[in-house]
């Protein structure tokens, strides 16, 4: 049985090996895969989720180039790893789903080799991008007086990512090809097959873009992470501060503070990441090295159910980015404003270039000060009045007369 789920990541995309044994073995218990309930039910969600990533992934695109200042590295990190998802969003999922719906590859041999390149590429630029984030999370918590130089360091972590999530995916182009059996139907698909010389070969390779495209990632990652929790954990435990002390520190200029909540939307990206993908790229390991085993165990409904869960980390990025990020939600309220329904918060609100404040605290603000001024001037009537000098004796003899 071709499993669908090989069709994707792992490199062995619809590999179909045990078809095309069946065939030279002249076997007659050959099981061709077909467009299943479950694969119909695989080809909706992915759909659904291509339409929620496009939408979401677009936003932060616009949210980010609508403002005219300049970009912080840390926006540039997110740019990039929106690209990133785009490119899963607009390769792998719609290739997904039509490869589902026709079962067989039609598309011809060029496009089998280019469209298996340019999968495995859009999913090394998610995962290296995810670890230069995670490295430029260390950087800013262990080294906070290099900021001034992080533009440049993330721009040359960005060109090695995008360049290694290339160079890894040429033998894509090598590997794959379109294969064709006339027994006991004609029968195309897009298929490693021989393409190795032996079993363990192939194993080999897939084993080292595993441990590219999720292992040595996921190593990173958590390095970097834990690195960061025990920087933090030292610097409290040295300071031992008062809470009310260690809350202005942390607040001064909002630096520190805002500093926090990047370092948490950083996590939150790479903890979606690894739960998202982990299952899928167990699953594939097991297949990898007891097929037997998987095909007796697990159904294809279990493949289809991880894999699309794996595609969710698409969606999740975007939404992240805009639940940690104040100028994206500024942004979708000023597409709202352009689409003229002023929403409630934002007639309360006054936003000027370095702070936000409701316009009722504004206005107890100029109340106090209103009653203050008040209180002056009525202080320096009085004083006035008892530092005036009395009238004197004469003048009040002569009233009285």
């Amino acid at each position: 049985m071709c499993y669908q789920m090989t069709d994707a990541l792992l490199n062995i995309s619809c590999n179909c090996s045990s078809v095309f044994s069946n065939v030279t073995n002249g076997s007659s218990n050959l099981q061709l895969p077909t467009f299943s309930t479950a694969a119909k039910v695989r080809v909706i969600i992915t759909f659904i989720l291509c339409g929620i990533a496009a939408f979401c992934n677009l936003a932060v695109l616009w949210a980010a180039h609508s403002d005219g200042k300049r970009k912080s590295h840390v926006r540039v990190l997110i740019i990039n790893l929106t690209v990133a998802d785009l490119l899963v969003t607009f390769i792998v999922m719609p290739v997904d789903a039509v490869w589902n719906i026709t079962v067989q590859w039609l598309a011809g041999d060029i496009a089998c080799r280019v469209l298996m390149f340019l999968k495995l590429q859009a999913m090394y630029s998610c995962a290296f991008v995810t670890v230069v984030i995670s490295l430029d999370r260390q950087s800013a918590i262990l080294n906070p007086l290099g900021i001034n130089k992080a533009r440049k360091r993330n721009q040359v972590m960005l060109t090695v990512a995008w360049g290694m999530s290339l160079v890894l995916s040429v033998p894509q182009l090598f590997l794959f090809r379109s294969v064709t059996i006339s027994y006991p139907v004609d029968f195309t698909q897009c298929t490693t097959r021989g393409s190795f010389c032996l079993h363990w070969h192939e194993t080999a390779y897939n084993m080292f873009t595993f441990s590219c495209l999720f292992l040595l990632p996921l190593v990173i990652m958590i390095t970097c992470y834990t690195r960061i929790f025990c920087e933090i954990s030292q610097r409290l435990k040295k300071d031992n501060l008062p809470p009310n002390e260690m809350h202005l520190r942390c607040s001064k200029n909002n630096i520190p503070r805002a500093r926090m909540r990047t370092l948490k939307m950083s996590i939150v990206i790479v903890v979606s990441f690894i739960v998202c993908w982990t299952p899928y790229y167990l699953l594939g390991l097991w297949y990898w090295f007891f097929p037997d085993d998987l095909e007796g165990k697990v159904s294809l409904s279990l493949t289809h159910i991880l894999f699309v869960f794996g595609l969710m980390n698409a969606c999740l990025d975007p939404i992240i980015y805009g639940l940690f990020t104040i100028h994206f939600r500024k942004g979708l309220r000023r597409l709202y404003h352009k689409a003229g329904v002023p929403s409630e918060t934002d007639n309360n609100t006054v936003i000027t270039g370095s702070f936000t404040c409701n316009v009722s605290s504004l206005q107890l603000k100029e109340v106090n000060h209103s009653a203050r001024e008040s209180l002056m001037l009525y202080s320096n009537y009085n004083a006035a009045q008892n530092k005036s000098p009395e009238m004197p004796p004469q003048a009040s003899t002569a009233h009285n007369h």
